[in-house]
């Protein structure tokens, strides 16, 4: 199966060494690229596309903005593509904010090319892929510059884990990968990935980047820090 990419930067030089990378895989083709989110999302609504790779400073509609378009379903028909996030990091206070408007990853721009075709692969397949140490370091340093969120419930939903599900999401928020939170409380991986999965079936979340917002939003964990 071809994996259908649209390129989504106000960098056409970007775009450029992006597609060369792209164009040499034989399971991947760059079928649109748009310079900003207006042209994105206009150009989804008649381009079936399965990644965007999606830049977020960008005019007009900025990347957070659309990629919360495309990823409520209001723009890009249906089967809506999944969003993969390439940012600079330290200039982009809003990568957060990307993740939880539905993206599916976060990649930086110099990543190396094998790392960047991999993140593609996982993003089709259904994955997330920001790295766990990644997360950390992206919410530790951007959450105390987050806009105040909208009023919820301070369990999040909480309350519907039981005490291990609990301890393993405070975990994956600290940053931990399954074979680390295994080694943690001495449990196998697969019994670990088992939890993750029903943590995420419990709180209605799609991957495990959406359990790190929450849990961290939830004040379950806290930016620079450890477990509450």
């Amino acid at each position: 199966m071809t994996i259908r990419v649209m390129l989504v930067d106000d960098q056409m030089l970007l775009r450029t060494g992006f597609r060369m990378v792209l164009a040499a895989q034989q399971d991947m083709e760059v079928v649109a690229e748009a310079g900003d989110g207006a042209e994105a999302l206009a150009t989804l609504r008649s381009t079936a596309v399965d990644v965007v790779l999606m830049d977020v400073r960008m005019p007009n509609i900025d990347g957070v903005e659309a990629t919360r378009r495309i990823c409520s379903g209001g723009e890009g028909g249906p089967g809506s593509p999944k969003v993969l996030i390439l940012t600079t990091f330290d200039l982009d206070e809003y990568a957060f904010s990307a993740l939880k408007a539905g993206a599916s990853g976060f990649m930086l721009k110099d990543v190396p090319p094998g790392d960047l075709l991999a993140a593609i692969r996982a993003v089709h397949s259904g994955d997330a892929v920001v790295a766990p140490s990644t997360t950390r370091r992206l919410i530790d340093r951007f959450s105390t510059v987050l806009p105040a969120a909208t009023p919820e419930p301070l369990s999040h939903g909480l309350e519907r884990l039981t005490d291990r599900e609990r301890e393993v999401l405070t975990l994956v928020a600290q940053g931990l990968s399954n074979g680390e939170i295994a080694a943690e409380l001495v449990l196998s991986e697969a019994t670990v990935k088992t939890h993750v999965g029903r943590i995420l079936a419990k709180l209605e979340l799609r991957d495990r980047v959406q359990a790190v917002v929450l849990a961290y939003e939830a004040k379950l964990v806290r930016a620079g820090g450890g477990g509450t």
